[in-house]
């Protein structure tokens, strides 16, 4: 289910996923053309940011690292939490390294 803003030319200009925000918010189903259209849309303009938060997430993963070797950080300074995603994310990385091998 979901919910869609539109201007007043009908344009879809925001959505929600879990409820009704207010005045002027009305229901269309989750495959409605014009809801995915602007899902589709908002997707595309912000690409490129995505592509760069996922950059710059692997260089901050790379820093990490490096700050852990050189022993400037302990990996238990950090937070139980971060350290939980700092182990998921090397192991997701060695599992994909991996998998290039076997093709």
């Amino acid at each position: 289910m979901a919910y869609v803003f539109k201007n007043a030319q009908g344009t879809v200009v925001a959505a929600s996923t879990s409820e009704n925000l207010g005045e002027g918010w009305i229901f269309v189903k989750d495959n409605s053309r014009e809801y995915l259209e602007f899902l589709e849309n908002s997707l595309a303009k912000n690409a490129p940011f995505r592509e760069s938060d996922i950059q710059l997430a692997r260089v901050l993963e790379d820093l990490i690292t490096i700050l852990i070797e050189r022993n400037i950080i302990r990996f238990t300074d950090f937070p139980q939490a971060a350290q939980k995603r700092l182990n998921d994310r090397q192991s997701m990385r060695k599992q994909t390294q991996l998998s290039g091998l076997v093709d």
